[in-house]
């Protein structure tokens, strides 16, 4: 047989601890409140009649004592119900709450005030005194209000013995005067658990010193952040200045980390009654906030007319980049989405976030290789897309490496086999995600994405040669992702992690970086002003050393680098570049309406050429070796000179 629940009034007073501790017990439910409420008005009525008694003064008629009694009763209970003054949770009292008993208050004294006098005009007298009525007001006001602040204080008091101590909590000063700067200190000081002591205000436009917000003080900023965060011995910035533009945070987080400080950073806020929310959003500045550049402003109306209402097929959707396709993607409803991975479970789990996200879109999961035809060509024919993002790769490098024939099956068949379905049942657009790794390649991974490139584009050209007016075939090329599936990242994360060392190939290494949003967004874009046969590359920002990212995520962490987290010089790895280029040294490049996206124009060969070059390579992949396999796109691929790798002797000496 189930237990009876008992009310959590019961609860409260038999659970052992529970009156010591406000954490383990709920809220008392209304009907309590409200009865106790009103057990304040009979004291508070009470009260006021002894204290006039005792000056000579009637606060009651007496020959109406009980009548007097269930009118003020009646009254308040009448406000307390319109005012909802019993439906908030005491502990959490606020300003508002407070308005209410005011204006419940004062309506029940205003009532009174004008039953009094209307018992006056019908001819008897009057029930109570005004000059009564009005300190019966001001009593019950004070002592319903002195009830909530003492047991918001009780709360508070008992709740913090199972907090951290002040010693225990990071102080921190906020940058910022402004009202979003209050709403975070005011949310912090809420907060539960408590994180931070707040030790004061950061004013970068006041030499004023006196001043003070929350009874905290103002510090003018005259010799830097961090010199002001050591002399008030503080650990950590909370920058909540919304003046403050992109550049000036990053300034200011790099200069704070570079002395050891921590930094923290939430987004604008929108509203500042929910300071649970406002605390929730407080996140400790990463490497994305300090290599973010200015947001990107799409074309949606035209992404928009060439996504919407349509089928869309992803390929390698489960993938860091893919996901994002998908994610992005469903913003402009397409009719379906057919996602399509060889792994299981990233593919799962995607198909769970995007159902969650958006149940509108019909949302399909396909377990298929892109290098087998036959199994492709079923999602083709089954769920006919429209449109069809290729993502699908295999993309680290000194893997490649060791397997090359694999690279040539997956990057190289695999895009083949996608393209040439691609055409078959008359996709309108095929986008295909390349890499800068494609780029005068060094590695059989950039190789083989660079011929699966060749391949594409002469299809798109072949076409027109054939006034064949159907698949416009995109290819988009890229840097390095933050987060991504392979990036140093989350690598370097890992190692942080793991009390290091931070391993770093060469202390001269260079990178591009853009974030996984930014870069597939980028894609979305390229793919729809994309007319066909063109190479579309991105504007990756300033180059990043990567010693330099290193030495920031140390820092950002809360250590030092190479005292607390050594850094290791491990040497370059194989087919691995000191620094990556985004055009071919044969190519130029040519502007588009949007400034972060660019054309590269690349010579191409006739499609008859390639196509045969790629068929004899993937046969050289079933039945060659390494060295053969490379040898051949090394033929296709004039430009690709092998570097710290066993396939340089491949290489044509000058």
């Amino acid at each position: 047989m189930d237990k009876i629940k008992r009310p959590s009034i019961f609860n409260f007073f038999s659970s052992k601890g529970h009156f010591l501790n406000p954490k383990k017990f709920g809220y008392l439910p209304r009907w309590i409140i409200l009865f106790i409420d009103l057990g304040i008005i009979l004291f508070s009525g009470t009260l006021t009649y002894f204290l006039l008694q005792g000056m000579g003064l009637n606060f009651i008629n007496r020959h109406h004592l009980l009548t007097g009694i269930i009118l003020i009763t009646s009254v308040n209970f009448f406000f307390f119900k319109i005012f909802r003054t019993h439906s908030g949770i005491i502990r959490h009292t606020s300003l508002i709450d407070s308005l209410k008993l005011l204006f419940s208050q004062f309506s029940t004294f205003a009532v009174i005030v004008f039953l009094n006098y209307l018992i006056i005009i019908i001819g008897r007298s009057k029930l109570f005194m005004t000059t009564g009525a009005f300190l019966y007001t001001l009593v019950s006001f004070s002592l319903l209000f002195f009830l909530r602040i003492v047991v918001k204080y009780l709360y508070d008091k008992l709740g913090r013995k199972n907090q951290k101590t002040n010693a225990e909590k990071i102080k921190a000063l906020i940058y910022g005067i402004d009202d979003n700067a209050i709403a975070v200190a005011n949310a912090l000081k809420v907060e539960k658990p408590s994180r931070f002591k707040i030790c004061g205000f950061i004013d970068s436009k006041s030499n004023n010193s006196t001043m003070r917000i929350l009874n905290l003080p103002i510090f003018p900023l005259k010799k830097g952040v961090p010199t002001l965060l050591k002399i008030k011995k503080v650990e950590a910035l909370i920058i909540a200045d919304n003046t403050l533009s992109k550049v000036e945070r990053i300034n200011i987080a790099e200069e704070c980390i570079s002395y050891g400080f921590k930094i923290f950073s939430l987004p604008v806020v929108s509203n500042w009654s929910d300071g649970t929310e406002i605390a929730k959003s407080i996140k400790s500045f990463d490497i994305n906030d300090l290599l973010e550049r200015n947001p990107i402003r799409l074309d949606t109306d035209s992404i928009s007319k060439k996504l919407e209402n349509k089928a869309i097929l992803v390929t390698g959707a489960a993938g860091s980049i893919g996901s994002e396709i998908v994610r992005q993607i469903i913003n402009f409803k397409p009719i379906r989405v057919i996602l399509l991975d060889q792994a299981e479970t990233p593919l799962h789990n995607l198909s769970l976030e995007i159902h969650t996200l958006q149940k509108e879109i019909e949302i399909y999961n396909s377990i298929t290789d892109v290098r087998d035809y036959e199994s492709l060509e079923r999602v083709f024919a089954d769920f006919k897309p429209n449109v069809v993002f290729h993502a699908a790769a295999y993309k680290h490098v000194p893997m490649m490496e060791e397997n090359p024939g694999q690279a040539i099956f997956t990057n190289v068949l695999g895009s083949k086999n996608v393209t040439d379905l691609s055409q078959k049942y008359n996709i309108e657009r095929f986008v295909m995600v390349s890499t800068d790794k494609a780029v005068n390649p060094s590695s059989v991974m950039g190789a083989s994405k660079r011929i699966a490139e060749m391949y594409v584009q002469s299809k798109h050209f072949s076409n027109l040669k054939l006034n064949q007016d159907t698949t416009k075939f995109i290819t988009t090329r890229f840097g390095n992702v933050l987060g991504s599936n392979g990036s140093v990242v989350p690598l370097f994360t890992k190692q942080i992690q793991e009390g290091g060392p931070v391993t770093i190939t060469h202390p001269d290494i260079i990178r591009y970086f853009m974030t996984i949003p930014e870069a597939c967004q980028l894609v979305m874009e390229a793919g729809a002003m994309g007319s066909g046969g063109e190479i579309y590359i991105f504007d990756m920002g300033e180059p990043v050393k990567i010693i330099d990212l290193a030495h920031k995520m140390i820092r950002l962490a809360g250590y030092k680098p190479d005292l607390d987290i050594k850094i290791a010089i491990v040497g370059l790895r194989p087919g691995e570049k000191l620094y990556e280029e985004l055009l071919n040294n044969s190519a130029e490049n040519l502007p588009t309406h949007n400034e972060k996206i660019m054309i590269a124009v690349e010579n191409c060969k006739e499609h008859e050429v390639v196509s045969k070059s790629v068929e004899l390579l993937i046969d050289l992949a079933r039945t060659g070796t390494n060295q053969q396999i490379v040898s051949k796109m090394k033929k296709i691929v004039p430009e690709f000179k092998s570097l710290n790798s066993t396939f340089e002797a491949l290489d044509v000496k000058d």
